[in-house]
């Protein structure tokens, strides 16, 4: 699970790394640029959630001790 995680973790920041260069800093808010802070803040989401998974799975590891 942990190595499935990892990956899943790397494949979110790369998908934050793709759509912060398709962003058009000049106009951020419109057309492609508005998809791509979209596809930025759910990459961001998606690795805080996983993280956190990573974290009770440990602490359910801890417990079990």
């Amino acid at each position: 699970m942990k190595i499935f995680t990892s990956i899943l973790i790397l494949l979110a920041i790369l998908l934050i790394l793709v759509n912060v260069f398709l962003i058009d800093f000049n106009k951020p808010l419109e057309g492609n640029s508005m998809i791509a802070l979209i596809g930025v803040a759910a990459s961001f989401c998606a690795v805080l959630i996983l993280l956190i998974f990573r974290m009770s799975k440990k602490i359910e590891e801890k417990l079990k001790e």
